[in-house]
């Protein structure tokens, strides 16, 4: 398996784990000021690094 694979993978992974931290702080907020942006942040963190890790597992070949 690829470093790039593996990598790929954990930085999808993470950005999973953020896009469900965001869902659970939206479920949990009030709607004040710190809650926004704490959503905002985690959530757009969330979308960065999981559309990094499929874009870089796409990329990466299989080479045996």
């Amino acid at each position: 398996m690829n470093l790039k694979r593996i990598f790929g993978a954990m930085l999808t992974l993470l950005g999973i784990g953020g896009l469900i931290y965001t869902a659970i702080l939206f479920v949990g907020t009030s709607g004040g000021n710190h809650d926004i942006r704490a959503l905002v942040i985690y959530g757009i963190l969330g979308i960065i690094f999981f559309i990094a890790g499929i874009g870089l597992i796409r990329t990466t070949k299989d080479e045996s």
